[in-house]
This record gives structure tokens, sequence and C-alpha cells, in this order.
């Protein structure tokens, strides 16, 4: 993998071994700006990307319907999970939820390594696995818990990603938890009450990881100890 101006922090790629690494080749650094559409629903995706302070959500649309974040993809993993599982396409969108850095390759060069090297195919199964728990726990968390309690579990899981202070609007947020804006408004303001966090006008700020986790009520966990016994 050829040097950069910056060195690797994508964890999926750090875990690589040697010859996998040197199959997949030089990874495109770039910048992901906001809102920036990576895969439109039951498109064929161009690139594979590898967020290294991007955050990525994967989106379900439907006609006349509220759009919902199913699940979402930071330094931790990398878009594209369908073409290691034999797909290409998704029916969900994936598109820039924080702007940042990323690396990319193209879609049918990644398809040719995965034939190539079944340790590589091997390890990114378990990130599908992966991120088919986070998905599950998505839906259980839209189904049996509160705003605020979803909303302490989705800024737990954004912070894992992209550290403790990022951008975001309230109205974005409500579009992720499925919820109105003045919803989303009320439950920051509880958070920020109890000093957990700070939350200004477009930004979040993270002041109280464990008590957000802990506002939470279990639901978060889950995935992300799953996550740690798939994959470290």
């Amino acid at each position: 993998m050829a040097a950069t101006d910056h060195p690797i922090s994508n964890l999926l790629l750090i875990s690589l071994d040697r010859e996998d690494r040197e199959l997949i080749g030089a990874l495109e650094p770039v910048q992901l700006e906001l809102r920036h559409l990576l895969q439109g629903a039951n498109q064929p995706a161009r690139f594979v990307y590898f967020p290294e302070g991007a955050l990525v959500s994967v989106v379900a649309s439907a006609p006349g319907r509220k759009d919902i974040e199913v699940g979402i993809i930071g330094t931790e993993s990398m878009t594209g999970l369908a073409l290691v599982q034999g797909d290409t396409l998704s029916p969900f969108e994936s598109f820039v939820q924080v702007a940042g850095g990323a690396r990319r390759i193209e879609a049918d060069h990644f398809v040719r390594c995965l034939v190539a090297s079944p340790s590589l195919k091997s390890l990114l199964l378990l990130h599908c696995r992966m991120f088919d728990l986070q998905v599950a726990s998505t839906a259980i968390a839209n189904s049996r818990y509160q705003v605020e309690e979803r909303l302490a579990r989705w800024l737990v899981m954004v912070s894992d990603r992209v550290g403790s202070d990022f951008e975001i609007t309230h109205e974005f947020l409500g579009l992720m938890l499925g919820v109105r804006r003045s919803g989303v408004t009320v439950a920051l303001q509880t958070l920020g009450g109890r000093g957990l966090v700070k939350a200004t006008r477009g930004s979040i700020e993270i002041i109280d990881r464990l008590g957000l986790i802990r506002a939470s009520k279990r639901s978060y966990g889950m995935a992300e100890r799953e996550g740690e016994r798939l994959v470290g």
C-alpha cells in the first residue's frame, strides 16, 4: 500500500495482513463533504470507501414516508459491504453524515481482490456480520426505547467513530432517528441539562460519555460487544 501524506487511520485497513494490503494496493485519499451521496438505492457502487474521520449514514427511504437511518459506518469499517456478500446493489442509500477524510478503491478492483484472497474475504465477512448486528440493534432501539434513550445511544455511537465533537443539526438528527425535530430538541435539552452533552447551533460536544451510555438504558452495547468479539 503506497505511502501518502497521512498515515492510515481506518481500523479495518490497519488490521489487514501484509499480503492483503499489497493486493489492494494504493487507495486514493479523498475528502467527503456533508450529505455527499456515496451509493444510491438499488444503484451499483463505483467505489468502496474506508472512512478516516468521515461518517457514513445508511438510510432506508420510501415514497411518502420519512427516511430513517438503519446503520452508520465510520473508521471501524467500510462501505460496499454488499459486495463482500456477492451482491452489487443495496436497497439503501449511503451518504456522508459527518464530513471528513476517507480512502477509496474502485469497486471492480475491490471485487477482484476478494476473489483472489480468501483471507481478505473471510475478514470482511466478519465486518458484514458486525454491521448486520448494528442494524438489528438499531431496530431494537427504535421499537423499545424512547427518543431520549435512542438519541443517547446514537451520540455515543457517533463519538466512537469521529470523536467527542462533531457538526450536525437538529433537523438532521430527527431524520436519522425518524422523529420530529422538536422531539430531538427536547431530548438534547434534557441530556444537556444533565451535563452529558453541550449542544450549540449545528454542533454537539460529548461531555460525559459514560453518562450517555447510562442514559441509553442498555440500547447501546450489544452490537459493540459483538463487534469486539468478531474483529477486536
